[in-house]
């Protein structure tokens, strides 16, 4: 009887999100494209869409039709495909690895990828034969290799029954990680980079939407939505990875496949993201506890309500980024650690509390 009552609250808690979250993402999508600097009306975003979707024909000034369209409208959906991703990918890093502390930027993923990146577009790594894409993915997968390999010689396995120790290896291997590919990029900048590419770089490696365009829309949709479909696909064995490997393996679960698919899928959602719009931090780590907070941990209801927390947190902080200092557009990357790093602290100590 409860078991049927479960699966009824489940299904009924899905039917609700089915219409609730386009309707919530629209609105966040409308909102990033007309707060700014120069605020623009609802009914003009909606005019310059039919114009540029329908064939309409509503007379509007070109200079905002070139700002709603060309500037900001493209720079939300980024803002909001890069959210869902991060934010999933903290939800998948934290199941696996049974670790609240887990995202993708603490893990080194994002810190790869952006080596990668910038060995190809600077260095030339590959001749021309990578894309920035390609080679972030291959940052970010070596990034995660090295984190897991220091975390098991330290603590002889991750994730495993050690509980506390297991947790604390592998930030700590993470946190080294970081640091390791973050100077490895610092010194591909330094020996290659001109000075003008260095400022460039430098500004898109604390997150930078200011040179997103339709382009970058293409590539980051489909990455996005990627992430979605994985996540819901797997999301009875992220429930049962949250009991640890052994536990899925009872129930099933080829627990070495499904884990690999997943953190290749995530590395290569996450390298998607930062070779667009570089390294932001904390979205990982905040979205899925505020998220478990509300809705909680069963991933039928977090993966779904981390998806569209992580967009609508990420447009609210671009819109953050253009807004707070009048005349100046700062890094994305700056507002989301704003937010992030007292999350973090405070994850921090009710961790040790409890």
């Amino acid at each position: 009887m409860s078991i049927a009552l479960t699966r009824r609250s489940t299904a009924g808690f899905a039917l609700r999100w089915l219409w609730i979250t386009p309707l919530v993402l629209v609105a966040a999508l409308i909102a990033g494209t007309a707060i700014g600097e120069t605020p623009i009306p609802v009914d003009t975003i909606l005019k310059v869409l039919a114009n540029q979707l329908l064939g309409a024909d509503y007379a509007v000034d070109r200079i905002d039709a070139g700002i709603i369209w060309n500037y900001r409208l493209s720079r939300a959906v980024v803002a909001a495909c890069c959210g869902t991703s991060l934010a999933l990918a903290g939800v998948v890093l934290q199941a696996l690895l049974r670790n609240p502390l887990a995202d993708p930027y603490l893990m080194g993923i994002s810190a790869g990828a952006s080596t990668g990146a910038v060995a190809v577009a600077v260095a030339g790594l590959g001749a021309g034969a990578l894309s920035l894409s390609l080679g972030a993915f291959v940052g970010a997968l070596l990034a995660f290799g090295i984190v897991v390999m220091l975390a098991h010689a330290a603590n002889s396995g991750v994730g495993g029954g050690r509980g506390v120790q297991a947790a604390g290896a592998i930030i700590l291997a993470g946190i080294a990680g970081s640091q390791l590919f973050n100077a490895l990029t610092a010194f591909i900048i330094t020996k290659s980079a001109s000075a003008e590419q260095a400022r460039g770089i430098m500004f898109w490696l604390m997150g930078n939407l200011s040179g997103v365009r339709w382009a970058d829309v293409t590539l980051a949709v489909p990455a996005a939505l990627f992430g979605v479909l994985v996540c819901l696909w797997h999301r009875r064995s992220l429930d049962a990875f949250t009991f640890g490997a052994d536990s899925a393996a009872s129930m099933g679960i080829a627990v070495r496949p499904v884990r690999g698919m997943l953190i290749i899928a995530m590395a290569l959602v996450t390298a998607v993201m930062v070779s667009i719009v570089g390294a932001i931090g904390f979205v990982g780590l905040v979205i899925p506890h505020a998220m478990r907070f509300i809705v909680g941990s069963q991933h039928t209801r977090l993966v779904p309500a981390t998806a569209l927390a992580g967009a609508v947190f990420l447009i609210g902080s671009d819109i953050l980024s253009r807004t707070l200092i009048p005349g100046q557009v700062l890094p994305i990357g700056v507002i989301t650690s704003l937010i992030g790093a007292p999350a973090f602290a405070l994850i921090l100590v009710r961790g040790k509390r409890s």
